[in-house]
């Protein structure tokens, strides 16, 4: 390394990314938000982001690229899928090191300071990760539509659905399939429309209306939140039967979803210790570190 040694977090998903620029001491020097850095949807979308991010950090550290050797860990949403992955370990980085993950993985190390634990991350996606040992164990996260049962995504496309069976008489109205028909002004087909072109944010950003409705207990917003809780219950189970002691939630829904989580489920939950940020940084700080060793073998030889 022959410039300043930094450190560089990033946590990005469906919805936006989050940066954090550190001194190898851990001193955060610049912080910096962008658009989503989902890489199943875009690998130059996402990195795009990713820079975009990084540089509010380095503008707030007063630094440029080129005064600083940055290891950095990527963590981001779509990275464990192998063929997203491996193309984007092909993308030319201005980093010194790049370490790609995903940002489960990330939350994971974060929450519990890289011991035995899990996380379920309940926002525009949803997914649980473990650590056991030091093996890792992923639980859902495939991917909208398919998948992510229980995110924000798939609230907005329940509730979506539930519209169109009220308007074709298979279902009641509610206060809230009303308010969302409304949105579409009153047009069934500019749902299906808009559904041919909307991504998991898209859907996502129906799910606070979704909370607020459930609050005043409007039946199909409480039958949403029931069933977007037993999803996660149903992840919380199967950590639990892989031997992860116990699980935090992450994400932007993780509050909302969790008063209405089984007792059994919510017996296992602790706060976590740490965010994806902090477990980015904790994975940049290990590659840091293992660079040093092997320059330090090498310089022996």
């Amino acid at each position: 390394m022959a410039g300043t040694a930094l450190l560089l977090g990033v946590d990005g998903g469906g919805t936006g990314c989050r940066a954090r620029l550190t001194d190898v001491n851990g001193n955060v020097l610049g912080e910096g938000t962008a658009g989503p850095a989902n890489i199943r949807f875009g690998i130059k979308e996402s990195f795009a982001a990713v820079l975009q991010a990084t540089d509010e950090c380095l503008e707030q550290a007063g630094l440029s690229l080129e005064e600083a050797d940055i290891v950095a860990c990527l963590a981001l949403a779509g990275a464990s899928e192998p063929t997203h992955l491996a193309a984007a370990r092909t993308y030319n980085l201005p980093f010194f090191h790049t370490h790609l993950t995903t940002d489960a993985h990330a939350a994971c190390i974060g929450a519990h300071g890289g011991k035995n634990g899990g996380i379920i991350v309940v926002g525009t996606g949803s997914v649980g990760w473990g650590i056991v040992a030091g093996r890792d164990y992923r639980v859902g996260g495939w991917g909208f539509p398919v998948s992510d049962e229980g995110s924000g995504a798939w609230l907005g496309c329940e509730a979506v659905r539930r519209v169109l069976w009220a308007y074709d008489g298979r279902a009641q109205w509610t206060d809230l399939t009303k308010k969302i028909l409304e949105r579409f002004e009153g047009d069934p087909h500019a749902i299906v429309r808009w559904m041919g072109q909307a991504r998991p944010r898209d859907f996502a950003v129906l799910a606070p209306l979704i909370i607020e409705y459930a609050a005043r207990e409007d039946s199909v917003a409480t039958e949403l939140m029931r069933g977007a809780a037993h999803h996660v219950d149903v992840i919380a189970d199967r950590l639990a039967a892989l031997g992860v002691p116990q699980l935090s939630l992450a994400g932007g829904l993780a509050a909302h979803v969790e008063p209405w989580l089984a007792q059994k489920t919510q017996a296992l939950l602790v706060a976590p210790r740490g965010d994806a940020l902090s477990g980015a940084l904790w994975l940049a700080r290990t590659e840091a570190e293992a660079f040093a060793r092997s320059q330090q073998v090498a310089g022996h030889r």
